[in-house]
């Protein structure tokens, strides 16, 4: 009898995971017809290299005090469920009252409000997939991952071809967008998360609740994104190029067209590095994962043609494929089991607060120096990242 209810406890839980990555699905194609074209979007309103950068620091940072008051409300009530939808919700919008942007200071505004709705699902979702496959959360976040990734292949796609083929104009791909993300928030209704008690946590912005391995890493991953700068900058880097290079449409299609490619790499890519650092270790995933990006990041500073760039976009979408999952298994995984809302909301704040220092210093870099020099702080300070995850390697095993 146990074993039987166990069973339809586990299957309840994996439906979560397949629920959540369908969520994921349908609001990355929503955000992901937007985020082809929004450094785009962003020039035609007048926008330089500066203003990608503070966009793009400023969309993390404005959403990185509510992500740790997520995870802490949502600990502190047991009601993640709640917190996942009114998320969504706000994201789509956001979504919508982005398309009525005149000037790039209105892009600022409204896709920094957008991101109040990440900060409100994030650590709440990510602690019911924490929770759905105990065991496998390599595994599970990488499937969540390669849904989320799948989204943002098929929602490129849409924009490509809506605005190569059909020639629509970048604000009313917006608009259908926003159309598309409020569709996510249907199966987030049919999860069954149940209410779990509530936890008397008390809500800190500092680590001091924290286990020492568990902030050393939030540490070191902070390093990273320091200089892990917005894909953003990669998309603006080929548009360059290929305005000099080639006339009509092909200037802003080009770039969107090496961005699908990046994510279906990012797609294909996340679930068996999901299952290797479940086998091998996290560590050494990441490890390769923070190298990768380096080494990605000279190759834009020193290379320009369309074989390098797809070579290039390529690249990035491994290193995102290695890293975006990973980190957060390898938080729930050094995390104590009633505060692992608390601990993913710490982390997401730390490298949203982070990001808006990484956004002033590329967005500054390219626009005042030359875009080369933001490729080599780049490389420098990701690959030192590396160089730290290795050093303080054993100290991590030991909550491992």
């Amino acid at each position: 009898m146990k074993s039987e209810q166990s069973m339809k406890k586990g299957e309840k839980r994996k439906k979560n995971v397949y629920l959540l990555g369908l969520v994921s699905f349908l609001n990355d194609l929503s955000s992901e017809m937007i985020m082809p074209i929004l450094p785009l979007f962003i020039a035609s309103l007048g926008g330089g290299g500066f203003a990608v950068g503070v966009i793009s620091g400023v969309r993390e940072s404005v959403s990185s005090l509510v992500k740790i008051m997520s995870g802490y409300m949502a600990d502190k009530t047991g009601d993640r469920k709640r917190f996942v939808f009114l998320g969504y919700l706000n994201s789509a919008v956001f979504k919508l009252l982005l398309g009525f942007s005149r000037m790039w200071q209105h892009v600022l505004i409204f896709t920094g409000l957008e991101r109040i709705g990440k900060g409100l699902r994030t650590a709440p979702r990510d602690a019911i997939l924490a929770d759905s496959l105990p065991g496998q959360r390599g595994k599970g976040f990488g499937f969540h991952r390669m849904c989320d990734t799948l989204g943002a292949v098929a929602g490129a796609a849409v924009t490509l071809l809506l605005y190569w083929v059909f020639r629509f104009d970048f604000r009313a791909i917006i608009f259908i967008a926003a159309a598309f993300s409020f569709t996510s928030l249907l199966p987030v209704l049919l999860i069954k998360a149940k209410k779990a008690a509530p936890q008397s946590v008390t809500f800190s912005l500092s680590l001091r609740s924290l286990s020492g391995p568990l902030k050393a890493f939030i540490f070191i991953a902070a390093v990273f994104y320091l200089a892990n700068f917005s894909y953003m900058f990669f998309l603006l880097r080929a548009r360059e190029y290929f305005s000099a290079t080639r006339t009509g449409l092909s200037a802003n299609a080009l770039p969107i067209l090496l961005y699908i490619i990046s994510n279906i790499v990012y797609a294909s890519g996340s679930m068996p590095f999901g299952i290797l650092s479940d086998k091998i270790g996290r560590r050494k995933v990441l490890a390769a994962g923070y190298f990768l990006f380096a080494l990605t990041a000279l190759g834009f500073a020193f290379y320009q043609s369309f074989s390098m760039f797809l070579v290039l976009f390529c690249l990035y979408g491994v290193v995102m494929a290695i890293v975006d999952a990973n980190e957060r298994a390898y938080i729930a995984d050094l995390a104590p089991a009633h505060l692992k809302a608390t601990a993913l909301g710490v982390f997401h704040a730390t490298i949203g607060f982070v990001g808006v220092l990484e956004g002033l210093i590329v967005g500054s870099l390219w626009q005042w120096i030359s875009p080369q020099s933001a490729f080599f702080y780049g490389a420098a300070v990701t690959g030192l990242a590396g160089i730290l995850l290795l050093v303080f390697g054993s100290y991590l095993a030991r909550a491992e």
